[in-house]
């Protein structure tokens, strides 16, 4: 029975190895999945940017900007 004794500790300390790896396991696959959402945002915002600055070339010829325009009308 002493050698019973002796695995207690031991397959003690496995089965809480085994329970910390499965959350770690749980805890990298929820990572995972906020990685694919957040290059999924990072894509679809890197494309709007794109599409933005072509709405805003096409429509406004490069020219330069008069900084009075941006002025209110009581200066």
């Amino acid at each position: 029975m002493s050698h019973h004794n002796t695995l207690d500790p031991i397959e003690e300390r496995l089965t809480n190895l085994e329970i910390k790896a499965s959350f770690m396991d749980d805890l990298l696959d929820k990572l995972d999945q906020i990685i694919i959402h957040q290059q999924d945002q990072i894509d679809r915002l890197t494309h709007e940017l794109q599409h933005l600055r072509q709405q805003t070339t096409s429509e406004n010829p490069v020219t330069p900007r008069n900084l009075r325009d941006d002025l209110p009308p009581h200066y």
